[in-house]
């Protein structure tokens, strides 16, 4: 798909549809629809009042051209209040935009970012748009044998002539970071039986020779030599052996390090805690966090950063044979922390202990894990929203800030002493699971804290559930979402930048 900024009248746009927006509080139309409608003998204005389209956001109006004007249709989307608009408002209507442009099998079509251009500039809402035709264009159709192969190979997006190179450079920033989120999508939609640690470690060694990237891969000889056994407890049920991937992007003048960490579960069968069948249905998606780790480099192997940044993923299948680790089975980690297994299906944070201490022997100015963590964080927060902890409030509240821009919705849940008491064992240093059924999503965060290093600046984002979804919302479709693809690596970008 190809994207290009333009400017002009809408009358003059010679595409095959051109699609703009009305605000609610707009009772007339602008001079842009206002144009087209006269060109259009006053078409656009009696469909709207027959139709009853009064600028509810979402809803829609084509009105064929019938061969007047440059166009075929002109698409009118309600853009909602003008007041509460907001940025990822228009990755929605990028969404609606592309998606009716799918139906109607348009493949080149312009849409109007001036006219979205309330409290937002309009190279952030080109960005935005870029973002919402790709992300809500996209399907996961590899194993179907009829697919549907119509694309949309061109959109002209309208901003205003002064803004076109700034806007030109957003839309590429949002074409990369979308396309980055749906690579990420397409791993996370991998079946286990596809997808196992071993592949995982082959896509981050084509990413490192596609980018220029470094990287280890650790077998596991090397993983127990590094004394990694709560990662190793973890992978040993399963046929297929782990591998521990480090992927190192380091550009000239790096300015911060920053090392990001990725659950990698290819797939969870709870272990001999193991799964009732419809909660180990999707068990696919706990790589969720891996995946978006290797979609950030794909991002960051395109916009290239003055940030170095680690990519780290202690990639594992949690599976019950005879060799599996058992409840009461006492383990020590990297860091010579020793954990008393509680439940075998608590398995990430035990794989999560060890690449955090090897991600603090890095010593990087920050440490970001993502993790499909836990159900609990789910019951506290639905499905569409992170939760998201940390030892530095100064960086927690940075990646929330971003991620209010992104749309990627996140909610600090709070450490406290109390629930600190919940992870004490008695044969050991810490359980793997919370001795009280209730804030379960923070006593998983506060057991991971144990293997971080004091010193530096750590955020635990549990994606449980919205990495991976069964129904779908406004530009995700149904599977995986890429989440927080967009988030992290426009936070690196920003902290290249300071």
């Amino acid at each position: 798909m190809e994207f290009k900024i333009t400017s002009g009248h809408l009358k003059n746009a010679r595409t095959k549809a051109v699609t703009t927006f009305l605000f609610k509080e707009q009772k007339k139309f602008p001079p842009e629809i206002q144009g087209l409608d006269n060109e259009l003998d006053g078409a656009i204005s009696q469909l709207k009042k027959e139709l009853k389209f009064d600028g509810s956001e979402g809803k829609l109006l084509v009105v064929p051209t019938f061969g007047k004007g440059k166009t075929d249709f002109v698409i009118l989307i309600g853009a909602g209040s003008k007041k509460n608009f907001h940025l990822d408002k228009a990755r929605r209507l990028g969404a609606i935009a592309a998606k009716k442009a799918k139906e109607l099998k348009i493949d080149r079509f312009l849409i109007d970012g001036e006219t979205l251009a309330v409290k937002d500039s309009q190279p952030e809402i080109a960005q935005a748009l870029t973002e919402g035709i790709i992300l809500g264009s996209y399907k996961f159709d590899k194993y179907l044998s009829k697919k549907d192969e119509f694309k949309i190979k061109e959109v002209q997006i309208r901003v205003a002539r002064r803004y076109r190179a700034e806007a030109e450079e957003s839309s590429r920033t949002g074409k990369i970071l979308a396309e980055a989120q749906n690579f990420t999508r397409d791993l996370v939609n991998e079946p286990g039986n596809v997808i196992n640690p071993q592949k995982l470690a082959e896509i981050a060694e084509e990413l490192a020779k596609q980018y220029g990237f470094e990287v280890k891969i650790y077998d596991e000889e090397e993983i127990e030599k590094m004394g990694m056994n709560a990662y190793l407890a973890v992978a040993r049920g399963s046929g297929n052996p782990p591998r521990f991937i480090h992927l190192t992007y380091r550009p000239k003048k790096a300015k911060k390090e920053i090392a990001l960490i990725g659950k990698g579960l290819t797939f969870d069968s709870g272990g001999l805690n193991i799964k009732p069948g419809d909660y180990m249905r999707w068990m696919k998606a706990d790589k969720s966090g891996a995946c978006a780790v290797l979609g950030i480099f794909k991002a960051i192997g395109e916009l290239k950063p003055d940030v170095a940044v680690h990519g780290i993923i202690a990639a594992a299948e949690n599976m019950p044979d005879g060799k599996a680790y058992r409840p009461d089975d006492i383990i020590k980690a990297k860091n010579g922390t020793t954990i008393e297994i509680g439940n075998t299906d608590a398995e990430g944070r035990l794989t999560l202990a060890d690449a955090l201490c090897y991600a603090s022997e890095l010593k990087p100015d920050a440490i970001i894990d993502m993790a499909t963590l836990t159900g609990a964080c789910v019951v506290a927060l639905g499905e569409y929203t992170a939760g998201v902890m940390g030892n530095n409030q100064k960086f927690i509240n940075e990646v929330l800030e971003v991620s209010e821009k992104t749309g990627e919705w996140m909610w600090q849940l709070p450490f406290n002493d109390m629930l600190r008491e919940h992870i004490k064992a008695p044969h050991a240093d810490v359980y793997n699971i919370g001795t009280t059924r209730y804030g379960g999503a923070i006593t998983a965060g506060l057991f991971l804290e144990k293997f971080v290093d004091k010193k530096i600046p750590w955020v635990h984002i549990d994606i449980a559930g919205p990495a991976h979804n069964t129904r779908g919302w406004y530009y995700h479709p149904k599977g995986g979402t890429g989440f927080p693809v967009r988030t992290i690596t426009t936070l690196l970008m920003k902290k290249a930048e300071e």
